[in-house]
């Protein structure tokens, strides 16, 4: 039951304009806003536009100020400005001065990197199109919502976004779900008559406002508001929305906090031990500090950046547009995609193939009661904003229109995908009532008076054959004003027969997901036979099939356990497209799913990654994280290729700066316990770390191997941590080695010590990416990318070569001999083979240990998704 709105009524002074048409009749509304019911004209709309602006709540624009805000916040940068602070006011310049040139590097990098990702949403952004249908110069038009004025009359169906705040001129049946404005879970009912008062933005009753979703039937409306003037427009102005957090997000947020407690424990025990050791306070205060940025990989940030924009990039030469490009991650985990079949499985094209007639009926009879049965005006049809099916059916029936012209509509029940068929009341040429009902069969028939076996038999047989069938039934109503509740007695006229060929390269789109292990199910309100003729055309291993009804015989548990085992689902509900999507990732998969239609959102918000079309209704739209230019399941294998590239991209750098890092960092440690001197200076493991980091802004350019874009991926902090806990100590295994060396064997002073181990440092922490980089035997088996190769070797011979430059005394450097050299090649020959063998029996338990994790997706933030369909680019 509807819920009595109780929300305060405006002052007079602040009632929105569509409060104030709500208490106008129509006429009353279309004569104060100087257009007409039949709308305005081309040119009349171009003026309002340059006087009212854009029917735009937001501008979308990359803004270098609040990327540069968001790299200055980073909590390590701000750690660095502390330690360069520090060290200016105890004297210890030259560290203030190195702090300060790192710092300054690192902001740069990161804005560089995180800028151009977001020139690159914004270019995304601007390939999406969210349309509205506007009457324009007497005729349906349909353009871009932000191009809507004040006065347009706009036409409204099922799945459409309303797209400013419109005075109902007709109805059909019209509901509109109106939770995102009022937060009432019931959807409202509409009509046309005004209401009294000021009515609260609750009781709009004769009103669609902006944001709302048309939920069952049809309207006509006039636009009273437009963008910031809304009711929607003000909420979404005034709320400072946050964007939904995506599974990889969340990921690097536990990898953060997992640095985190390693950082503090490292540096507090670094710290207190320096104490009780009586080293200066200062010293160890800067030297913790040093270690806690140290063992932070503090360009990670600017690689997943880097990463994101190159593949979002890529994508969209594909014709993919992802709406948030981290989402680009989540793809690339996926092991299951159900999908709708037309379009995806079939060309997407419907065509009119047949009229197929029961008894008396002839083949011009039921083209005609099919043509009565659609939403346009019967005395000037349009085809356009029509369902496929209807749209088809108009296209085909040219020579039919004529006698459509003499009914006359008098009542209707508009397409729901509940009862999945559609009702209307009609006067014929001589004024007597018909019902006409068309729809599913399964839904009309129980209405009709008995059929016969032989009829039944018929249906069977269309179905068998893949095509698409509509079954149509009538009967005459004499005196009849109005649709009864429940429709009976109707007479069976016949099937409509509709074509959509299987897609030719659907088998092949297929044969690529099963090679990524990505495993296909289909979900369609078409029948099971239907499904399964098609399907079997293209070469789909059907396990089993299950129908709307026995889903909702399952409870949750019995219904997870049949989804896994099922490959169809047919006759399916919103509802139970919803309830399927949440079975299957209660079984620990990462589900997508492809869908264009109103009953298709909530199946889509359920997902952990919403896939739609460019031409799917809006609602579809909005709830998707990414839009397929061409529906085709191919397009969609490229993006999870895509999404696994960069995510085994991403996982190269924190794999590296985990375990080298944390490798240095523990050598560090101890040294400083033994040695009676630091062992590097905080300036210096700060240039260490960002010769390091510089190394690896060229991992997303690298080459992936097969082997790893063939299985699904996500974050495994236990495995990153077992991969630290083996590494790191091998790292620190040669960092001993070199302090033995530099103390034994070259008998080194503190600067020459420091040089040593800052050289040999940059070169193991460095040239391990080359077997981190592939789990096969690097070079010969995996090459890397020519960039990565050129930047690794070029930042080693930078590290070798700053203890003979000129900055050698300003940086506390020292030359050092040249069978230093010879030593360290011995080492790091030593370092990789050993790093080799590791590697091999990490990869091999980690192929026992790996488990299938359950998702946790939930996007709470409609009203900063809503709104992003009513943005335009800033001049």
């Amino acid at each position: 039951m509807r819920t009595q709105n109780t929300a305060p009524r405006p002052a007079a002074d602040d009632i929105s304009p569509v409060r104030r048409a709500a208490g106008q009749d129509t006429a009353g509304v279309v004569s104060a806003l100087g257009t007409t019911f039949e709308g305005l004209s081309q040119a009349e709309a171009e003026a309002r536009r340059q006087r009212f602006g854009p029917n735009a709540l937001r501008e979308h624009r990359a803004r270098p100020l609040r990327v540069l805000w968001r790299q200055v916040r980073n909590p390590i940068l701000i750690l660095l400005c502390a330690t360069a602070l520090v060290s200016a006011f105890v004297g210890e310049s030259v560290d203030a001065l190195t702090i300060g040139v790192i710092l300054a590097i690192s902001v740069g990098l990161g804005f560089v990197n995180e800028f151009r990702a977001e020139r690159s949403a914004v270019a995304l952004h601007e390939r999406l199109r969210h349309t509205a249908i506007v009457l324009r110069d007497r005729a349906r038009t349909r353009i871009d919502v932000t191009q809507i004025v004040p006065g347009d009359v706009i036409v409204l169906s099922v799945g459409a976004v309303v797209p400013a705040d419109l005075r109902l001129l007709e109805v059909t049946g019209l509901e509109c779900d109106e939770g995102i404005v009022t937060g009432e879970s019931i959807a409202a009912v509409k009509s046309t008559e005004p209401v009294d008062g000021v009515p609260a933005v609750g009781d709009l009753t004769c009103c669609a406002l902006m944001g709302t979703v048309v939920q069952a039937g049809s309207g006509v409306g006039v636009a009273v508001a437009i963008g910031t003037e809304t009711e929607f427009g003000r909420i979404a102005v005034g709320l400072d929305a946050q964007e939904p957090v995506t599974e990889f997000q969340r990921g690097l947020g536990q990898f953060s906090t997992f640095l985190l407690v390693i950082a503090v424990l490292l540096t507090s025990s670094i710290f207190v031990g320096a104490l009780l050791l009586g080293r200066p306070v200062i010293d160890s205060l800067l030297f913790s500090l040093a270690i806690a940025v140290g063992i932070t990989p503090q360009l990670l940030p600017a690689v997943v950046s880097a990463s994101l924009a190159a593949g979002s990039r890529r994508l969209a030469l594909r014709r993919v547009i992802v709406k948030r490009i981290v989402c680009i991650e989540d793809l690339g985990d996926l092991d299951l995609l159900v999908t709708d079949k037309t379009g995806t499985l079939t060309t997407g094209t419907i065509i009119f193939e047949r009229a197929v007639p029961i008894g008396e009926a002839t083949d011009d009879r039921l083209v005609l009661l099919g043509l009565l049965a659609t939403e346009v005006d019967l005395q000037s049809p349009s085809a356009v904003g029509l369902p496929p099916l209807d749209a088809a059916l108009w296209s085909a029936a040219a020579h039919v229109p004529a006698p459509v012209s003499g009914y006359h509509r008098r009542d209707a029940r508009p397409f729901d995908h509940e009862r999945r068929m559609i009702e209307t009341l009609v006067s014929d040429p001589d004024g007597m009532p018909l019902v006409v009902v068309k729809g599913a069969a399964e839904s009309v028939i129980p209405m009709c008076v008995p059929v016969s076996d032989t009829d039944r038999s018929r249906l069977t047989s269309l179905y068998q054959t893949g095509a698409r069938v509509v079954a149509v039934a009538s009967r005459p109503a004499p005196g009849a004003t109005s649709l009864a509740d429940d429709e009976q007695g109707l007479k069976l006229d016949g099937f409509l027969v509709f074509s959509d060929g299987v897609k030719a390269d659907a088998a092949a789109s297929l044969a690529r997901l099963a090679a990524l292990e990505v495993k296909v199910k289909v979900a369609t309100g078409d029948s099971a036979a239907v499904a399964v003729h098609v399907c079997t055309e293209i070469g789909m291993d059907v396990q089993g099939t299950l129908t709307g009804d026995e889903i909702d015989a399952f409870n949750d548990g019995d219904l997870a356990d049949a989804a896994v085992r099922t490959t169809i689902f047919a006759r399916v509900s919103p509802e139970q497209k919803a309830r399927v999507i949440r079975a299957l990732r209660q079984k620990g998969r990462a589900v997508g799913f492809l869908g264009d239609g109103v009953n298709d959102a909530l199946a889509l918000h359920r997902a952990d990654v919403g896939i739609s079309v460019d031409s799917a209704v809006d609602v579809a739209k909005d709830a998707a994280d990414m839009i397929l230019l061409d529906k085709d399941l191919g397009v969609l294998a490229d993006g999870v290729s895509e999404g696994r590239r960069i995510f085994a991209n991403t996982i190269k750098y924190v794999l590296m700066g985990t375990s080298s890092n944390f490798g240095n960092m523990f050598s560090a440690s101890i040294a400083s316990m033994i040695l009676p001197f630091l062992p590097m200076l905080p300036g210096q493991i700060l240039l260490n770390n960002l010769l390091y980091d510089s190394s690896q802004l060229a991992i997303p350019t690298d080459n992936v191997d097969a082997a790893q874009l063939r299985a699904p991926s996500h974050w495994d902090i236990a495995a990153i941590r077992r991969f630290m806990l083996l590494f790191g100590p091998i790292s620190s295994v040669f960092d001993f080695a070199t302090f033995a060396l530099m103390l034994f064997a070259f008998r080194a002073a503190p600067s020459e010590f420091r040089s040593g181990w800052f050289i040999e440092s940059i070169a193991t922490q460095t040239l391990i990416v080359f077997a981190v980089r592939t789990h096969r035997v690097p070079f010969t088996r995996s090459r890397p990318s020519l960039a990565l190769a050129v930047c690794v070797l070029a930042v080693v011979a930078v590290g070798a070569w700053l203890p003979y430059s000129p900055l050698t005394r300003l940086l506390g450097f020292t030359p050092l001999p040249a069978l230093f050299f010879l030593a360290l090649v011995a080492m790091v020959i030593a370092y990789l083979v050993l790093v080799e063998a590791a590697k091999i029996l990490y990869y091999r338990r980690l192929e026992r240990t790996q488990a299938k994790t359950k998702r946790h997706r939930a996007y709470p933030h409609r009203i900063a998704r809503r709104a992003a369909r009513f943005s335009v680019r800033a001049p």
